[in-house]
């Protein structure tokens, strides 16, 4: 019994090499390879207003004379309209990320994706005028938008950006035509 047991072990030892064998492989980590870019802290918003940007479709957010932090624009043509957000914020080609709206009594969460602007890869999402979500958008009071990555935005309490979020439902909505009246036969 002691001999096959001797000898069982023995062959299953000669089977599968020890596990140091072949599982460790060293290879060399690049040393100019970065992470992410990552803002380190939230912009200072101090004096930062909303105006109007590139027609009566186009509000930005920051500090006049300096590059916006945001732009919410209404974008397309009939029913094919968008609220187009983007965040002034660089980031990596081809991230991807959650956009968290809190305020005006709501809390949100929206897709947003990195887009090349053509002098670099931005935050920018695209939204249909009447998803509920944008919400957050239409009150008066604070809101703040924070995306992982590109800080957090405290936005002064404005109706200009509900009131760009309605005038792109209105536009989208389809058109109502008055249709003549149904000509009865005579009784």
């Amino acid at each position: 019994m002691k001999r096959l047991s001797a000898l069982l072990l023995a062959s299953l030892a000669a089977c599968r090499p020890p596990a140091s064998d072949g599982y460790v492989q060293r290879i060399e980590l690049a040393t100019d390879r970065t992470g992410p870019r990552v803002l380190a802290q939230s912009p200072d918003v101090a004096g930062a207003i909303w105006a109007g940007s590139g027609g009566p479709g186009r509000i930005v957010f920051g500090k006049p004379g300096q590059a916006p932090y945001l732009a919410i624009a209404c974008t397309g043509s009939g029913g094919n309209r968008a609220i187009e957000i983007t965040r002034f914020a660089e980031t990596d080609p081809g991230a991807k990320g959650m956009m968290a709206l809190i305020g005006n009594g709501h809390v949100e969460r929206l897709k947003i994706d990195a887009v090349n602007n053509g002098r670099g890869w931005l935050w920018q999402g695209r939204y249909r005028p009447t998803d509920t979500r944008l919400e957050a958008l239409t009150g008066t009071r604070k809101l703040e938008l924070t995306i992982p990555g590109a800080g957090t935005l405290k936005l002064e309490g404005s109706n200009e950006p509900g009131q760009l979020v309605e005038l792109c439902r209105r536009l989208s909505a389809p058109e109502v035509r008055n249709q003549p009246a149904a000509v009865l036969p005579p009784a």
